[in-house]
């Protein structure tokens, strides 16, 4: 298992090398740090625009500026920002770890939603069950996260109105004030999850539910099931020990490759409830043309969806010994 995983890390560092290298050219190409400097009215002295391009690094050939920018992510600096007030690296990575327990949260339930329905579906194939799961599945699937997630901030607001309560949090990510120590903190910032968590566990849960059932159809008419029933197995363990186990693997894949994408629902998900977490960090950097802050986003998440790839090759082994012994 130690070598199958050493591979899978040697596979993946030219990876994340190549993709830093994709991420700094297409976005360097793509904006000016300097048009909101000489979009003004009054425009500002040269001198000013002058040293602004100094400090951004911008008098230097594209490759220096790679090599610079790359060498001191290592050091903890991620480039100047547009904001000369702003540490780049401190700031994205603390919205970095307000987004992320938005996107763990809900991985995790979608994950356990679209396991159980995903095999009830396919042991009680066409039953009124199944018929059920299926048209909840595709009606998420259909929606659009943002339409969504306004849908479920509008609920939770008719739902206060009408309690004349706050029964759900539609705005930030934590209140601001909040007494009584840590506990009355983490039900606070757990009560202000409650609906973006739904919103981006829907959307998941209704894709992987539909790639579980179809996974656990094939194997549950797969020659190795029948024979371990034929031996006189018990149901529960034929299930559990063989059927549910090989059925996991293809929801391993998907749930690896939709990362990104659950990346990306986070950023439209945390604009509409407002929250201050990566997500609005992008948008910010891409209104402000602020190159740097733009690449350490994408640098960050470019990681993050390389190492959980990792880790869903580790879990093959796991799950399937003949693979990590191949």
């Amino acid at each position: 298992m130690l070598a199958f995983a050493l591979r899978r890390l040697l596979v993946s560092v030219p990876i994340l090398i190549v993709s830093t290298f994709v991420v700094f050219v297409m976005v360097s190409l793509s904006a000016n740090p300097l048009s909101g400097l000489l979009t003004r009215n009054p425009p500002p002295p040269p001198q000013t625009i002058a040293a602004e391009t100094r400090r951004l690094h911008l008098d230097q050939p594209l490759m220096e500026r790679y090599w610079n920018w790359i060498t001191g992510i290592f050091r903890g600096d991620f480039g100047p920002s547009v904001n000369s007030t702003m540490d780049i690296g401190s700031e994205v990575i603390s919205r970095f770890a307000v987004t992320f327990r938005l996107i763990f949260l809900a991985m995790i339930i979608a994950l356990i939603l679209a396991i159980v329905v995903g095999a009830v579906s396919a042991v009680k194939q066409y039953s009124k069950l199944d018929y059920t799961a299926t048209f909840f599945g595709f009606l998420f699937l259909s929606m659009p996260s943002f339409w969504l997630a306004v849908l479920l901030k509008q609920g939770g607001i008719s739902v206060n109105n009408a309690v004349g309560d706050q029964v759900f949090y539609t705005i930030g990510a934590s209140s601001i004030y909040v007494t009584g120590g840590f506990w009355a903190h983490l039900t606070d910032v757990l009560g202000h999850m409650i609906l973006p968590t739904i919103s981006l566990a829907l959307i998941s849960y209704a894709s992987w539910s539909r790639f579980q059932r179809g996974s656990m159809l094939e194997v549950l008419n797969s020659d190795y099931v029948r024979l371990a029933r034929a031996k006189g197995l018990s149901r529960g363990v034929v299930m559990r020990r063989h059927a549910l186990r090989n059925a996991l693997i293809p929801l391993t894949t998907v749930t690896a490759l939709d990362l990104a994408s659950i990346i990306s629902g986070a950023v439209v998900t945390e604009k509409v409830f407002q929250w201050q977490g990566a997500g609005t960090f992008l948008l910010d950097a891409i209104a402000a043309s602020d190159v740097y802050a733009v690449e350490a986003w994408l640098l960050i998440s470019a990681t993050f969806v390389i190492l959980f790839n990792l880790v869903a090759d580790l879990l093959y082994g796991v799950l399937d010994p003949r693979i990590r012994h191949a």
